[in-house]
Formats: structure tokens, sequence, C-alpha cells
């Protein structure tokens, strides 16, 4: 670009922007985006600042104005009304009429002569009447600037004529920006569907769905429990691989290293004579009964997300057929996957490494669209961290490009900056550390990290208390108040959150020996679950799932805040919209095993409630409502009963007749 040395203005420190603008930002459809940036010029000049952004189809710049909030730093926004890609910058410039206009009353004050200085003001309405799209702007602009040219008007005249709103308000209509400076780069920002901001995942094997106990589950018998996952206020059914499960080095029950006959296997393990990626397991049903269960879920508006994992058993058809895909060892035998001390004899690592790349990925991009076109949209993606992260770019933003719709749920516990590149470079939603995340100064640690700028703009957490891999500590040995207490934090501290389902729900947790995993683990048997026994959460599971939706301050992770409690083993938090028409307080005992009590302290002013009224706190899990007064009150919870609140504030409003109601 060449220069223009009458550009004087300066931007800088530009935010949001990831890596020098190489990531987008996230939002979903309906959302702001605020960006700030430091605009400044030599001298005394007013400087004029505007917001450019472009959606999916401009072929122009859309504009923002951005105002100046203090020491150079301004700021301005726009909404992403649609699905698809942004664009935005930051324009600026030395705003010679406003710097005219503030010098004007700055001479009259001194008793200058004016008459010259309201003839330069007349040549800046002058020229804005010509930049005009509106001839009746452009007279107004005309007419004013005649105002300023008479010699019969006084000076006090001209003076409130160049200083009132009408004039400044078409001159920021029409400004001169012929020597206006543009930042140097044009920043991304994605913009995705809502279901990628706020969502509730529920998972389950299709093979433990059968009725009968023994017997292997169906796709059909997914689809019969599709109304009862729906009315729990689930958004998405997770399941696990549903393809054909090798033969050769098949595990048994607990992992055992040998399969005994009639041993299931790992549904990670995939591929056999049955087919590969592309294929059912055979005994789940046929691709007919895929598409059948899809429609189903959609019409009970539910998603049906896909487990991608981009590995196979020995006896994939891969193997055979691309043979370059995969490590072979010096003694001619395939390599099979490791973490030492653990091995998976029964998965094979695809050799991203090969010389037949290009081949590679273009079949793996053909396996995710081959599932698009039987009607999934999501996908939980097993272990992204062991695959290399030029790829992941790659293939995310090809299936986007087709279906811009797509999410894609980062399935990686491992070091936070490679959780951090995979979330950039694509993925819609990752797990996190919350699973092991359980006393107050954790919680609160942790999720100032991931709310907080540059993190909060570009990594969107889904908050997961248990896995078929993963059996926690805490609810391994903190009963059914511990499964209750992570529930209600996932679903609240976050706006996306999911569940390893009957597990949870019947809260399980015997445990192998000194593992966090689960014994008699549902990843290599069949398990037949008892949903309708008496001590189910999935009555609270419904209760929680609805209250979220009927709360627009649970619908962000972002909006978050901790407050002081006087008592370590009790959390306190808000979330509330921005406008405060939603008000939600969480209030949650960490302790499983004892009743805790303490005083928690209400911001009043912030939530804008009257200090000096009472107000209504009505707990939405229990149903129960209390009239509380002032910063400070009184909680106790009893986990054997109900180890948390979520209270929904009614501020109590005065009317013109003689009593006060809450709403």
């Amino acid at each position: 670009m060449e220069m223009d040395g009458r550009a004087r203005s300066i931007i800088e420190n530009v935010e949001p922007e990831i890596n020098g603008g190489r990531f987008p930002i996230k939002r979903v459809a309906g959302e702001r985006i605020v960006v700030r940036a430091d605009v400044y010029s030599d001298g005394h000049d007013e400087i004029a600042a505007r917001l450019l952004f472009k959606g999916p189809g401009d072929a122009d710049w859309r504009e923002s104005l951005m105002e100046p909030v203090g020491n150079d730093r301004w700021e301005g926004e726009f909404s992403v009304d649609e699905v698809g890609n942004y664009l935005y910058t930051v324009q600026g410039w030395v705003d010679h009429f406003k710097t005219w206009r503030k010098d004007l009353k700055k001479k009259f004050d001194a008793g200058r002569d004016l008459e010259v200085d309201f003839l330069i003001g007349a040549g800046f309405l002058d020229a804005a009447a010509k930049r005009s799209s509106l001839p009746a702007d452009a007279a107004k602009l005309a007419r004013i600037a005649e105002g300023l040219k008479k010699k019969n008007v006084s000076p006090e005249e001209k003076l409130a004529l160049a200083l009132g709103e009408e004039i400044a308000g078409l001159m920021e209509k029409y400004p001169d920006k012929s020597t206006a400076a543009l930042y140097e780069k044009e920043l991304p920002a994605l913009s995705e569907r809502k279901r990628a901001g706020f969502s509730a995942w529920y998972e389950f094997f299709p093979r433990s769905c059968s009725t009968e106990p023994g017997r292997h589950g169906t796709l059909k018998d997914c689809e019969a429990l599709l109304p009862e996952i729906a009315r729990m206020g689930f958004d998405i059914l997770y399941l696990p691989p549903i393809h054909p499960i090798g033969e050769v080095n098949r595990k048994g029950k607990n992992n055992a290293p040998r399969a005994e006959e009639g041993d299931v296997g790992s549904p990670w393990a995939i591929g056999s004579q049955a087919g590969g990626h592309k294929a059912l397991h055979p005994r789940l049903g046929s691709m007919e009964d895929f598409e059948a269960l899809v429609k189903k879920a959609r019409d009970l508006s539910l998603d049906i997300a896909l487990d991608l994992a981009l590995q196979c058993a020995p006896d994939h058809p891969y193997v055979k057929e691309h043979p370059e895909w995969f490590r072979w060892r010096p003694d001619g035998t395939v390599q099979y996957a490791e973490n030492p001390p653990k091995k998976y004899e029964d998965i094979l690592p695809i050799h991203f490494e090969t010389k037949d790349w290009k081949a590679l990925w273009e079949e793996l991009r053909s396996v995710v669209l081959f599932w698009m076109e039987k009607g999934v949209r999501v996908f939980r993606v097993d272990n992204p961290h062991t695959k290399p992260f030029p790829f992941w770019e790659w293939l995310i933003a090809e299936v986007k490009k087709v279906h811009p719709d797509a999410v894609f749920l980062s399935e990686a516990f491992t070091r936070p900056k490679v959780m951090y590149r995979l979330a950039k470079l694509g993925f819609t939603q990752s797990y996190t550390y919350f699973t092991w995340r359980n006393s107050k100064t954790e919680i609160i640690q942790y999720l100032k990290e991931i709310t907080q700028a540059p993190v909060r703009e570009f990594f969107r957490p889904n908050f997961w208390p248990n896995t078929p891999d993963i059996l926690p500590e805490y609810l391994q040995y903190g009963g059914r108040p511990a499964f209750v207490i992570k529930l209600v934090l996932a679903a609240t501290l976050s706006s996306n959150y999911g569940v390893y389902g009957p597990a949870y729900e019947l809260c399980e947790a015997e445990p192998l020996s000194d593992k966090e995993e689960y014994l008699h683990s549902e990843k290599y048997e069949i398990k037949h679950w008892d949903r309708g026994r008496g001590d189910s959460l999935r009555d609270l599971m419904a209760r929680l799932n609805s209250i979220r939706r009927e709360n627009a301050a649970l619908h962000s992770t972002l909006n978050l805040e901790f407050h002081a409690v006087d008592n370590d083993h009790i959390l306190f938090y808000i979330k509330a919209t921005e406008d405060l028409s939603n008000v939600i307080l969480v209030v949650v005992n960490l302790d499983p095993f004892h009743t805790q009590a303490g005083w928690v302290e209400v911001p009043m002013k912030k939530l804008g409630i009257d200090s000096t009224q009472p107000y209504l706190v009505h707990d939405l899990l229990s149903d129960d409502k209390y009239i509380w007064q002032g910063v400070k009150n009184y909680v106790e919870l009893k986990p054997e009963i109900l180890p948390a609140h979520i209270f929904q504030v009614r501020k109590r409003l005065k009317r013109e007749y003689d009593f006060d109601y809450f709403m």
C-alpha cells in the first residue's frame, strides 16, 4: 500500500486480536463484538475513529462509530447477525471540523474576532454538502453554511449555529476522511450458530440401549430413548463410535489384553472386515436406521453428535489398502498406539507424516462429509492433540465451506497451550480441566483464566464432570451429593456442558483400584442401565436444563462474576444479562459431606437493586422463595438435601398504587 504522508493518525493496540490477526475471535449469531484501539495523532487536533466491518456476502465495509474512553483509547461495536466469517478493522483521521468547533468557543470566550473563522467553518460545511448522499442533507448543510457567511448576523447567533446539534450530526454523517489512516490488518471473526455457544450434551453407548439385559442395543433402541433425552432438556446426544469394531487384539472387559468369547471390544478400535469409518457396526442396524435416528432427533430439536476418532483397528480396511498411512517397525509389524506406560494394542495411530499425506487428508475429509450427508452436524473429536495442527485447521475450514453450521468439540485433556491452539485453529468447543477443579480456590482461578482476555475470545469451554474414560476422585468418594454439586457447577458456570449420561444419572462411582477410571467400564462391555431407579438424577437434570433455557443470563460463560462469602466451602457467583432483566445468583456447597453456612455479599448497586428495599430471591431448584435485605444475606446448604441454590432475583418495584410487588 502506497503511503499517504497526509495521514497523521496512528492506530495500534487493537483488541481483540488473536496472534496478530492469524486466528479469528469467536461469537455466536446475535452477539456483539466490542473493539478497542489506541487512535491518536501529533499535535492538539481532534481525532475521529470508525470501526469498519463486513460480514458474509458483504462487498463493502459497513461502519460503526467509535467513542473515546480515555487516554487515546477508543471503543466501538458491531453485531454478528449471520453465521459465517466476518472481518473488522479500525479507521482514524484528524477531524478538522471538530477541531474548528472546539477552538471556536475558546476564541469567542477570549473576545477574538471570528469572522474569518466562521468562513472557515462554512467551507467545511460546503465540502460536506458535496459529499452528502441525500439532497435534503446537502440543502441543510448549505443553509447552515450560508448562515455562517452572512454579515448581518451577530457573532453570538453564528456561534450558536456553529455549536448546534444539527450541524454536529450532519458533519458526523459526512466526515472528511481524505487523510484517514487504516489499521494495517483486517482482523477475522467467526460467527457460529447458537448451539455452538449454548448446549447441553448427553452421552450414551448405543449398544447399551437395549431394554433387555444382555442383548446388544440397536439404533432403533436409541431412537426409542430420544423423547426421554429431549424431555430432560438436552440439546445434543453424543454417540461414541458406531463403526465396526476390530477383531485383532480386541480388548476384553476392564481393558483386559485378551478378549474372551463374546467380548464386544472398544468402539474406539475402529474397523474390521465389516468396514471402516464410513460403515456402521452390523449389530446396530442399517444406514436407513441411522438416518431415521437423525431425523427423529431433529424433530425433537436434538442434534446427534458422532465421535470422530481418527485411528484404526489392526484389521481396518485402510491397513491393507493404504499401508503407507501407518508406521511399520523394523521387524515388519505395525506400530500400535502407546502412551507409556499405557498400551493400546487394539488401535493403530495414523501416520500423518506419510509422504502420501495429501491423499490421507482428503480421505479423512471425505469421512466427515459422508456423515454430514446423513444429517450429522456435530462431532466430538477424540484426542485431536495427537494429530497435526495444520491438518485440523485445513479440515475444519474445508468442512465449514460446505456446512458453516458444523460444530467440533475438542477432546484434548492436555497442556493448556495445546488446548488453546486447537481452539484458535477452528474447534468450536473444548473439554477443560473443570473435571478436576473441586475447591473454591481452584474453581475461581481456573474460571478467571478461561473467561478473561485473550482466552475468552477464542476458547469456548464445555464442562464435563465425567466421561467414559474418567471417574474423578471427587465423584468416587463424595456420594450422590458430589454428583449433584458437580452437575450444578457444570450447568451454571459454563454455557456448554455435558455428562456421560447413564453413569452420571445413577451416580455410578465404582473405580478401578487406585485409578480415576470406571470398574466394569462400558468402553469394553455392554451395560444395562436401570434408568427408572428412584435415586436417578434425571429429574434434577431436567430441572437444571429447564432453568438454563429459561434464563438468558445462563446462556453465556463470559458474564460470570465471583463474589464474596465468608466460608471457603461455599462458592458464590452471579450471572446477569447486560440490561439486568435476568439476574441469577448461584450458591454451591462444595463439601459433599457436611452442612455449610455463611453470609454472601450481593453487589446491590451493580445489579440495580435498591439498597433501601427488600428483594425476593426465588430458588429455581427447590422453588423456595426468600426475602433478602441489603448486601449480606445468610445461606445454609445441606448436601444430603440440596447442596446448591440457583436464585433468580426479583426486584421490588414501586407502583403508583399503595402497594409494592416483586418481578
